[in-house]
């Protein structure tokens, strides 16, 4: 047997078991350690296939029966080579479909997120909106009560007012019922002097005529 085949060999069946660990190890990770462990084992398995070629160029260099028996252990290598690549390539879809899912967890969440906060946004705005509102209607019922306070002010001071007015007609109702008795008095008052003067005319006239009379006798004698 080839000593350059049986190096190829040990070096192949290293890389091999250390791909076949990394492989198993990979299954339990997730995430970016995951895609680390699967690029480690992309790279191994490319040293893999080189030394699969080597190992296939030396076999074929050697003699008909030693090559045969080769050719045998290489067509082994190779079905494993193929194993260890179909697993690859089933951790890499089932990586790539969950980080696929992350991706649409992720978006979803975004999007959630966005809808969540502009739901928020919007409730905030219809809160301010009615507190707004509210704060213009307990300005509209202040001013309201302000009004319905003036109007009760108005209305008693025009009660006051009308009050005072009504006294003042009956205040003026007695004085105009005092210069009507003042006035039938004035009246009566009037005529007693008229009598009076017509009176003391008359006396006077009697007087002045006894004494031109009495005058009248004496000079006669």
């Amino acid at each position: 047997m080839s000593t350059v085949f049986e190096g190829y060999e040990r070096q192949y069946c290293d890389i091999s078991a250390n791909l076949s660990k990394k492989c198993t190890s990979a299954i339990h990770l997730d995430g970016e350690q995951k895609k680390q462990k699967i690029s480690e084992v992309k790279a191994g398995l490319e040293d893999a296939e080189a030394l699969i070629r080597k190992m296939d160029l030396e076999a074929r260099s050697l003699q008909p029966n030693v090559k045969a028996m080769l050719l045998a252990k290489l067509r082994e290598y190779k079905s494993d080579l193929n194993n260890l690549k179909s697993e690859v390539k089933r951790m890499t879809l089932a990586n790539a479909n969950l980080a696929a899912r992350d991706e649409l967890l992720e978006a979803g969440m975004a999007d959630t997120k966005m809808v969540a906060a502009d739901q928020r946004g919007r409730l905030l705005m219809s809160t301010e909106r009615l507190n707004h509102s509210s704060d213009r209607i307990k300005e509209s019922r202040r001013t309201m009560l302000e009004t319905e306070e003036l109007g009760v002010s108005i209305l008693q001071d025009l009660h006051g007012q009308r009050q005072s007015l009504l006294h003042a007609h009956d205040t003026l109702h007695g004085v105009d019922d005092n210069i009507g008795r003042s006035r039938k008095i004035l009246t009566a008052m009037s005529r007693r002097m008229d009598r009076n003067k017509y009176l003391i005319g008359s006396i006077i006239t009697v007087l002045v005529i006894v004494i031109i009379l009495i005058l009248y006798f004496k000079l006669r004698h």
